[in-house]
Protein backbone atom coordinates (compact mmCIF):
# COMPACT_ATOMS: atom_id res chain seq x y z
CA UNK A 1 0.00 0.00 0.00
CA UNK A 2 1.27 3.69 -0.86
CA UNK A 3 1.69 6.52 1.08
CA UNK A 4 -1.10 8.43 -1.22
CA UNK A 5 -3.50 5.12 -0.71
CA UNK A 6 -3.25 5.30 3.29
CA UNK A 7 -3.87 9.00 3.15
CA UNK A 8 -6.91 8.65 0.88
CA UNK A 9 -8.30 5.82 2.77
CA UNK A 10 -7.74 8.09 5.80
CA UNK A 11 -9.85 10.63 4.99
CA UNK A 12 -13.29 9.29 6.27
CA UNK A 13 -13.60 12.05 9.40
CA UNK A 14 -12.52 9.14 12.08
CA UNK A 15 -8.95 8.16 14.06
CA UNK A 16 -8.11 7.12 17.18
CA UNK A 17 -10.87 9.03 19.40
CA UNK A 18 -13.61 8.40 17.45
CA UNK A 19 -16.22 5.19 19.31
CA UNK A 20 -18.23 2.72 17.44
CA UNK A 21 -21.02 4.66 17.71
CA UNK A 22 -19.69 7.77 16.13
CA UNK A 23 -18.86 5.38 12.99
CA UNK A 24 -21.99 4.40 12.71
CA UNK A 25 -23.77 7.52 13.14
CA UNK A 26 -25.84 7.81 9.77
CA UNK A 27 -25.49 4.41 8.67
CA UNK A 28 -28.58 2.12 8.38
CA UNK A 29 -28.11 -1.73 9.09
CA UNK A 30 -31.58 -1.67 8.52
CA UNK A 31 -32.03 -5.59 7.49
CA UNK A 32 -28.49 -6.36 7.89
CA UNK A 33 -27.59 -9.83 10.09
CA UNK A 34 -24.44 -9.91 11.94
CA UNK A 35 -22.37 -12.43 14.19
CA UNK A 36 -20.08 -10.88 16.93
CA UNK A 37 -17.83 -13.75 18.58
CA UNK A 38 -17.54 -12.57 21.77
CA UNK A 39 -19.60 -10.14 22.07
CA UNK A 40 -20.95 -9.89 25.45
CA UNK A 41 -17.83 -8.60 27.10
CA UNK A 42 -14.96 -5.46 26.21
CA UNK A 43 -15.14 -4.21 22.72
CA UNK A 44 -17.15 -7.00 21.24
CA UNK A 45 -19.92 -5.80 23.24
CA UNK A 46 -19.28 -2.12 22.20
CA UNK A 47 -19.48 -3.30 18.95
CA UNK A 48 -22.57 -4.84 19.40
CA UNK A 49 -24.47 -2.26 20.89
CA UNK A 50 -23.33 0.08 18.26
CA UNK A 51 -24.25 -2.21 15.32
CA UNK A 52 -28.03 -2.64 16.82
CA UNK A 53 -28.51 1.12 17.52
CA UNK A 54 -27.69 1.61 13.71
CA UNK A 55 -30.44 -1.38 12.72
CA UNK A 56 -28.57 -4.56 12.36
CA UNK A 57 -29.76 -8.17 13.91
CA UNK A 58 -27.10 -9.02 16.19
CA UNK A 59 -26.18 -12.44 16.93
CA UNK A 60 -23.85 -13.12 19.49
CA UNK A 61 -22.30 -16.58 20.00
CA UNK A 62 -20.82 -17.73 23.33
CA UNK A 63 -19.16 -20.42 26.02
CA UNK A 64 -21.12 -19.09 28.46
CA UNK A 65 -24.62 -17.73 27.38
CA UNK A 66 -26.56 -16.71 30.17
CA UNK A 67 -23.38 -14.20 31.14
CA UNK A 68 -24.11 -12.97 27.86
CA UNK A 69 -27.70 -12.68 28.18
CA UNK A 70 -27.33 -10.89 31.28
CA UNK A 71 -25.27 -8.74 29.81
CA UNK A 72 -27.00 -7.45 26.62
CA UNK A 73 -30.06 -7.01 28.42
CA UNK A 74 -31.50 -3.96 26.67
CA UNK A 75 -30.01 -4.31 23.86
CA UNK A 76 -32.64 -4.68 20.77
CA UNK A 77 -32.03 -6.79 17.96
CA UNK A 78 -29.39 -8.62 19.66
CA UNK A 79 -29.74 -12.01 20.63
CA UNK A 80 -27.53 -14.77 21.82
CA UNK A 81 -26.84 -18.32 21.09
CA UNK A 82 -24.03 -21.41 22.24
CA UNK A 83 -20.74 -21.64 20.68
CA UNK A 84 -17.60 -23.04 21.71
CA UNK A 85 -14.59 -21.69 19.28
CA UNK A 86 -11.94 -24.42 21.06
CA UNK A 87 -15.03 -27.03 20.14
CA UNK A 88 -15.35 -27.78 16.23
CA UNK A 89 -18.21 -29.82 17.33
CA UNK A 90 -19.88 -26.65 18.86
CA UNK A 91 -18.72 -24.51 15.93
CA UNK A 92 -21.06 -26.64 13.62
CA UNK A 93 -23.71 -26.79 15.62
CA UNK A 94 -23.85 -23.58 15.84
CA UNK A 95 -23.21 -22.92 12.36
CA UNK A 96 -25.87 -25.21 11.67
CA UNK A 97 -28.83 -23.23 13.83
CA UNK A 98 -27.60 -19.95 11.99
CA UNK A 99 -27.93 -21.50 8.55
CA UNK A 100 -31.48 -22.84 9.54
CA UNK A 101 -32.57 -19.49 11.05
CA UNK A 102 -30.93 -17.03 8.64
CA UNK A 103 -30.82 -16.76 5.37
CA UNK A 104 -27.65 -14.44 4.57
CA UNK A 105 -25.11 -12.98 6.80
CA UNK A 106 -23.39 -9.61 5.96
CA UNK A 107 -21.02 -8.87 8.79
CA UNK A 108 -18.90 -11.41 10.77
CA UNK A 109 -16.74 -9.99 13.38
CA UNK A 110 -14.23 -12.58 14.12
CA UNK A 111 -13.60 -11.24 18.46
CA UNK A 112 -13.32 -13.36 20.42
CA UNK A 113 -10.25 -14.66 21.56
CA UNK A 114 -7.57 -15.80 24.50
CA UNK A 115 -4.51 -13.99 26.02
CA UNK A 116 -1.29 -15.21 27.53
CA UNK A 117 -3.05 -18.63 28.80
CA UNK A 118 -1.60 -20.84 31.00
CA UNK A 119 -0.15 -23.97 28.71
CA UNK A 120 -3.98 -25.51 27.68
CA UNK A 121 -4.80 -28.17 25.13
CA UNK A 122 -8.14 -28.36 23.55
CA UNK A 123 -9.65 -30.43 20.89
CA UNK A 124 -6.99 -33.08 19.35
CA UNK A 125 -4.52 -31.54 21.75
CA UNK A 126 -3.95 -28.50 20.28
CA UNK A 127 -2.68 -24.88 21.92
CA UNK A 128 -5.63 -23.22 23.43
CA UNK A 129 -4.81 -19.75 21.78
CA UNK A 130 -4.24 -20.69 18.60
CA UNK A 131 -7.06 -23.26 18.27
CA UNK A 132 -9.53 -20.38 20.33
CA UNK A 133 -8.11 -17.24 18.27
CA UNK A 134 -7.62 -18.72 14.57
CA UNK A 135 -8.64 -22.40 14.44
CA UNK A 136 -11.91 -21.75 15.52
CA UNK A 137 -12.82 -18.49 13.67
CA UNK A 138 -11.60 -20.29 10.57
CA UNK A 139 -13.99 -23.29 11.13
CA UNK A 140 -16.76 -20.88 11.73
CA UNK A 141 -16.28 -18.54 8.61
CA UNK A 142 -15.95 -22.15 6.57
CA UNK A 143 -19.10 -23.17 7.93
CA UNK A 144 -20.97 -20.09 7.49
CA UNK A 145 -19.69 -19.76 3.74
CA UNK A 146 -22.52 -20.32 2.46
CA UNK A 147 -25.07 -17.62 4.45
CA UNK A 148 -21.85 -15.24 3.73
CA UNK A 149 -22.15 -15.51 -0.19
CA UNK A 150 -26.20 -15.36 0.20
CA UNK A 151 -25.70 -11.73 1.45
CA UNK A 152 -24.21 -10.49 -2.08
CA UNK A 153 -22.01 -8.13 -0.28
CA UNK A 154 -20.18 -9.21 2.94
CA UNK A 155 -17.50 -8.80 5.35
CA UNK A 156 -15.27 -10.59 7.79
CA UNK A 157 -13.56 -8.68 9.96
CA UNK A 158 -10.52 -10.70 12.34
CA UNK A 159 -9.81 -9.01 15.27
CA UNK A 160 -6.12 -8.94 15.79
CA UNK A 161 -3.71 -6.94 18.07
CA UNK A 162 -0.92 -4.20 17.16
CA UNK A 163 1.21 -6.12 14.43
CA UNK A 164 4.61 -6.90 15.86
CA UNK A 165 7.30 -7.73 13.43
CA UNK A 166 8.38 -10.27 16.06
CA UNK A 167 5.05 -12.60 15.49
CA UNK A 168 5.94 -15.55 13.63
CA UNK A 169 4.05 -18.96 12.93
CA UNK A 170 5.82 -21.77 14.39
CA UNK A 171 5.70 -24.17 11.52
CA UNK A 172 7.52 -26.31 13.47
CA UNK A 173 5.75 -27.03 16.29
CA UNK A 174 2.46 -25.26 15.67
CA UNK A 175 1.27 -26.10 18.96
CA UNK A 176 3.84 -25.75 21.38
CA UNK A 177 4.35 -29.35 22.16
CA UNK A 178 8.16 -28.82 22.65
CA UNK A 179 8.11 -25.90 24.73
CA UNK A 180 5.32 -23.98 25.54
CA UNK A 181 5.98 -19.70 26.03
CA UNK A 182 2.58 -18.34 26.44
CA UNK A 183 3.23 -14.48 24.71
CA UNK A 184 4.87 -16.71 21.38
CA UNK A 185 1.91 -18.74 21.03
CA UNK A 186 -0.34 -15.38 21.59
CA UNK A 187 1.56 -13.54 18.67
CA UNK A 188 1.49 -16.28 16.87
CA UNK A 189 -2.15 -16.32 16.88
CA UNK A 190 -2.83 -12.68 16.11
CA UNK A 191 -0.52 -12.79 12.83
CA UNK A 192 -2.39 -15.83 11.92
CA UNK A 193 -5.49 -13.55 12.41
CA UNK A 194 -3.78 -11.08 9.63
CA UNK A 195 -2.95 -13.76 7.65
CA UNK A 196 -6.23 -15.12 7.91
CA UNK A 197 -8.04 -12.07 6.63
CA UNK A 198 -5.63 -11.30 3.45
CA UNK A 199 -6.05 -15.13 2.43
CA UNK A 200 -9.94 -15.15 2.97
CA UNK A 201 -10.28 -12.05 0.30
CA UNK A 202 -8.31 -13.23 -2.06
CA UNK A 203 -10.43 -16.58 -1.92
CA UNK A 204 -13.70 -14.32 -1.27
CA UNK A 205 -13.73 -11.45 -3.16
CA UNK A 206 -15.30 -12.90 -6.29
CA UNK A 207 -18.13 -14.08 -4.23
CA UNK A 208 -18.54 -10.99 -3.29
CA UNK A 209 -16.81 -11.62 0.33
CA UNK A 210 -14.26 -8.85 1.84
CA UNK A 211 -12.07 -9.25 4.65
CA UNK A 212 -10.26 -7.07 7.24
CA UNK A 213 -7.89 -7.58 10.18
CA UNK A 214 -8.15 -5.21 12.85
CA UNK A 215 -6.34 -3.91 15.88
CA UNK A 216 -8.67 -2.57 18.52
CA UNK A 217 -6.00 -1.18 20.22
CA UNK A 218 -4.95 -0.99 24.16
CA UNK A 219 -7.57 -1.84 26.32
CA UNK A 220 -8.00 -3.34 29.68
CA UNK A 221 -11.10 -6.11 29.42
CA UNK A 222 -11.17 -9.77 30.59
CA UNK A 223 -8.74 -10.43 27.58
CA UNK A 224 -5.64 -9.79 30.20
CA UNK A 225 -7.53 -12.33 33.42
CA UNK A 226 -4.95 -14.68 32.73
CA UNK A 227 -2.25 -11.91 34.17
CA UNK A 228 -1.31 -11.58 37.33
CA UNK A 229 -1.01 -7.82 38.62
CA UNK A 230 2.52 -7.81 38.96
CA UNK A 231 3.02 -8.91 35.12
CA UNK A 232 0.73 -5.88 34.74
CA UNK A 233 2.81 -3.77 36.52
CA UNK A 234 6.09 -5.14 35.16
CA UNK A 235 4.92 -4.36 31.80
CA UNK A 236 4.09 -0.70 33.09
CA UNK A 237 0.13 -1.31 31.62
CA UNK A 238 -1.13 -0.45 35.39
CA UNK A 239 0.66 0.42 38.97
CA UNK A 240 0.60 -1.46 41.98
CA UNK A 241 -2.50 -0.29 43.36
CA UNK A 242 -3.78 -1.02 39.96
CA UNK A 243 -4.42 2.04 38.30
CA UNK A 244 -3.94 1.91 34.38
CA UNK A 245 -0.78 3.84 32.73
CA UNK A 246 -2.32 7.77 31.92
CA UNK A 247 -2.48 7.77 28.29
CA UNK A 248 -1.75 3.72 27.65
CA UNK A 249 -5.58 2.62 27.50
CA UNK A 250 -8.52 3.38 25.23
CA UNK A 251 -12.34 2.59 26.10
CA UNK A 252 -13.94 -0.60 24.48
CA UNK A 253 -16.09 2.29 22.86
CA UNK A 254 -13.15 3.56 21.04
CA UNK A 255 -11.73 0.07 20.36
CA UNK A 256 -14.84 -1.04 18.83
CA UNK A 257 -14.62 1.81 16.16
CA UNK A 258 -12.27 -0.01 14.19
CA UNK A 259 -14.21 -3.18 14.08
CA UNK A 260 -17.11 -1.35 13.10
CA UNK A 261 -15.71 0.83 10.64
CA UNK A 262 -13.76 -2.31 8.66
CA UNK A 263 -17.30 -3.88 8.65
CA UNK A 264 -18.80 -1.33 6.93
CA UNK A 265 -17.25 1.45 5.49
CA UNK A 266 -17.29 2.20 1.69
CA UNK A 267 -13.88 3.53 2.00
CA UNK A 268 -12.60 0.01 2.11
CA UNK A 269 -14.20 -1.13 -1.26
CA UNK A 270 -11.18 -1.64 -2.98
CA UNK A 271 -8.69 -2.71 0.21
CA UNK A 272 -9.70 -5.94 0.91
CA UNK A 273 -7.58 -8.15 2.87
CA UNK A 274 -5.97 -4.23 4.17
CA UNK A 275 -5.05 -4.43 8.08
CA UNK A 276 -6.76 -1.57 10.17
CA UNK A 277 -5.95 0.80 13.42
CA UNK A 278 -7.44 3.81 14.37
CA UNK A 279 -9.88 3.29 11.56
CA UNK A 280 -7.79 3.69 8.82
CA UNK A 281 -5.24 1.28 6.63
CA UNK A 282 -1.94 0.81 8.70
CA UNK A 283 1.31 -1.32 8.29
CA UNK A 284 1.20 -5.03 8.53
CA UNK A 285 3.35 -7.97 7.81
CA UNK A 286 4.99 -8.10 4.53
CA UNK A 287 3.54 -9.91 1.60
CA UNK A 288 4.81 -13.69 1.43
CA UNK A 289 3.75 -17.00 1.33
CA UNK A 290 2.59 -17.39 4.96
CA UNK A 291 -1.05 -16.91 4.07
CA UNK A 292 -1.35 -19.32 1.86
CA UNK A 293 0.30 -21.86 4.14
CA UNK A 294 -1.52 -21.24 7.07
CA UNK A 295 -4.87 -21.79 4.97
CA UNK A 296 -3.47 -24.66 3.88
CA UNK A 297 -2.32 -26.33 7.46
CA UNK A 298 -5.72 -24.94 9.12
CA UNK A 299 -7.59 -26.84 5.78
CA UNK A 300 -5.57 -29.89 7.13
CA UNK A 301 -6.19 -29.25 10.59
CA UNK A 302 -10.17 -28.71 10.55
CA UNK A 303 -10.71 -30.61 7.59
CA UNK A 304 -12.78 -27.95 6.49
CA UNK A 305 -12.35 -27.36 2.58
CA UNK A 306 -15.24 -24.81 1.67
CA UNK A 307 -14.29 -21.65 0.25
CA UNK A 308 -12.83 -20.39 -3.26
Amino acid sequence: MTDDTASHVARGGFGAGSTASQVLAGVDLTGKTAVVTGGYSGVGLAAVRALAEAGARVIVPARRPQVARQALAGIDGSEVDQLDLADLDSVAAFAGRFRRRHAALDILIANAGVMACPETRVGPGWEAQFATNHLGHFALTQLLWPALTAAGSARVVSVSSGYNPDWQICWDDIHFANRYDKWAAYGQSKLANILFARHLDRLGGPSGVHAFSVNPGWILTQLQRHLTVDEMVAAGWIDPDGTPKPGLFRTPEHGAATLVWAATSPQLDSHGGAYCADCRIADGPPESDQDRLLWTLSVGLTGLDRIG
